[in-house]
């Protein structure tokens, strides 16, 4: 558990620090299973979001995990990369 404290003067927005490369490898770590489920949604989300920020890498990735979504998932996917952007 966390025993610190924030300093929130020199906290640095997500968006600010939300780099292509970190959303990308969240995209791959669902994509791919290493938490020991596969979630398509998430991965389409994280691959859309770093798409959004200038990965190219992420476009290909997005469509070849959307193929084997729903369309309910892949719309589930955009609702929630468009609740990150408003929140973050």
């Amino acid at each position: 558990m966390f025993q610190g404290q924030i300093d929130l003067d020199t906290a640095i927005p997500v968006q600010a620090t939300a780099i292509p490369d970190v959303l990308f490898e969240r995209g791959l770590y669902w994509a791919s299973g290493r938490s020991g489920v596969v979630n398509l949604v998430a991965a389409h989300k994280w691959f859309n979001l770093a798409a959004l920020k200038g990965r190219t890498e992420a476009i290909e990735l997005r469509r070849e995990v959307a193929e084997l979504m729903s369309e309910v998932e892949i719309a589930t996917a955009q609702r929630e990369a468009r609740a990150w952007i408003t929140a973050h």
